[in-house]
């Protein structure tokens, strides 16, 4: 089937493209950190209010797909409008629920605001395009929902989305309203890694990935992987300068539990 904008082999082009990025990307940010959140940096220029970057940054990839789903004939099939419901589940809450939890007066640097808003189209585009133009019409019809790929990958979604939120809700509430101390986060996934809400998102995303069972899952793995994993090994080495004893004592590992 001809795709919305490109087709199947051009496509495929596309995803290679993307895999390749995202290998650069992991590399890269292991000797450069990405100047925002714990990592704020000035050398990364122009910031503004990090409520209003969150959801200009995060919304593109929800109405991307929004337009996607609106233009495909597929639109009202139960298993891709399944799977559009999900991503956009995670997306609503990202773009217009999460920015108003966010405490103190942090902000983001517009550069880094941009490199998220095109990622974050071109992610919306390459899910939706697969899903709702150039996967086989034979694929995703009622008796996916009942294939080991669309169970286990649900389940794995909706754990890693729980670990996501609940230690977004860690993280948002360490301290008192007034009180400026830094705190180690200790409950839940945070009494084994440093980075639970990153390891609960890529969690998440690889339960879409099976769920789905497709190279675009995949590459958005990849690259959740990619930008996360390193900014994990950045936080861990943050909280161990500033934690010390504490932190150390506790053996903790970056973003996978017991592994790294």
């Amino acid at each position: 089937m001809q795709g919305l904008i490109l087709n199947l082999q051009q496509f495929n082009g596309l995803l290679i493209i993307m895999a390749i990025i995202a290998l650069f990307v992991f590399i890269a940010l292991h000797y450069v950190e990405a100047g925002y959140g714990k990592m704020i940096s000035p050398k990364w220029g122009v910031a503004i209010n990090n409520k209003l970057a969150w959801i200009l940054m995060e919304c593109p990839v929800f109405f991307v797909l929004l337009y996607i789903w609106s233009q495909s004939p597929r639109q009202w099939d139960t298993v891709p409008l399944i799977f559009f419901l999900l991503f956009e589940l995670h997306y609503f809450q990202r773009a217009f629920i999460f920015p108003f939890l966010l405490k103190g007066k942090s902000k983001m640097p517009l550069s880094i605001m941009a490199m998220g808003i095109l990622f974050n189209t071109i992610n919306g585009y390459i899910q939706g395009e697969w899903i709702f133009f150039l996967a086989p019409e034979d694929m995703y019809t009622t008796e996916w929902l009942t294939t080991p790929q669309f169970i286990i990958g649900t389940i794995i979604f909706f754990i890693g989305m729980g670990i996501n939120l609940n230690s977004d809700h860690v993280i948002r509430n360490l301290r008192a309203p007034g009180d400026t101390k830094h705190y180690l986060p200790k409950k839940n996934m945070y009494r084994y890694v440093t980075s639970a809400n990153y390891f609960g998102e890529i969690v998440e995303w690889t339960g879409f990935a099976i769920l789905t069972w497709s190279l675009p899952g995949l590459i958005f793995v990849l690259w959740t992987c990619a930008n996360l994993v390193p900014r994990a090994n950045s936080i861990y080495h943050k909280y161990k300068k500033e934690f010390g004893d504490e932190f150390n004592e506790r053996k903790l590992k970056r973003i996978f539990p017991f592994i790294y």
